[in-house]
């Protein structure tokens, strides 16, 4: 199998492909303004297997258009959609991210969380741009750094994984710079890597390795997936999700 499969197969029967958590959702839900507004189009970009979505279906007068590359997250999705009761109101698309079908102007919201790193934090936003509506809300959570200083190692293990990680005074710059006006902005807690991502990562590695751990490419994501976690334990007060809240300005 091929990494991409292989990434897929360990996350596929998780709640979440990353950090996050449900109060969060809520939390930047609520600082977004949507909670009120009514018929909204929503965009969930990266859903994965659908945390935010549900959420986001759940919550809202919305209608959910939940994109992922991956058609084995979209299958995991619908069948957590259906048993919520929520398949109405949840529209999965196979697609990437960097070349998707909205009409210019037709989105209320986009919703992209733990996943805009795979465009890019710059390339998303000003990409993404134009399929909202004048006033239109960008919600992302991206990697950031919380503090000026950081350790080497953790420095050079994030410049090499993300280039793009930075402190949230610069993605708010380029947020205004794209054309958004920044509307609210928190950092993810650490119970958000640990308990919500890490712990069910980490339980699923034994049966993983169990299918696959006779090939060298098993072995390598498992290797990488633990240098992670460590390195998150040794220095999770120095780096994070930033959850990101904007409008588009109007032009």
């Amino acid at each position: 199998m091929d990494e991409l499969a292989l990434l897929t197969d360990l996350h596929a029967g998780n709640t979440r492909q990353g950090p996050g958590g449900d109060d969060e959702t809520r939390f930047a839900i609520a600082l977004a303004g949507l909670v009120a507004q009514t018929g909204l189009r929503i965009a969930d970009i990266g859903c994965g297997t659908g945390a935010s979505a549900l959420i986001l279906a759940q919550d809202l007068d919305a209608d959910v258009t939940a994109v992922d590359a991956l058609p084995g997250f979209l299958a995991a999705l619908e069948g957590r959609a259906a048993r919520a009761g929520l398949s109405g109101r949840i529209t999965t698309l196979a697609a990437s991210m960097d070349d998707l079908p909205f009409a210019a102007d037709s989105l209320d919201a986009i919703w992209s969380e733990g996943a805009i790193y795979n465009m890019g934090f710059e390339n998303g936003i000003r990409a993404w741009r134009r399929f909202l509506k004048p006033g239109g809300v960008l919600a992302v959570s991206e990697l950031t750094w919380f503090t000026a200083d950081r350790p080497a190692e953790i420095e050079a293990y994030w410049s090499r994984e993300y280039p793009e990680v930075g402190r949230a005074g610069a993605k708010i710059a380029l947020l205004e710079k794209h054309g958004y006006t920044p509307i609210g902005y928190h950092a993810l807690p650490e119970a958000c890597w640990r308990e919500n991502y890490f712990r069910p990562l980490a339980q699923g590695f034994e049966a993983f390795l169990d299918r696959h751990g006779a090939d060298a490419g098993a072995q390598d994501v498992i290797r990488a997936q633990r240098e992670e976690i460590a390195l998150h334990d040794r220095y999770a007060r120095y780096f994070g999700y930033g959850f990101y809240i904007a409008r588009k300005t109007a032009a």
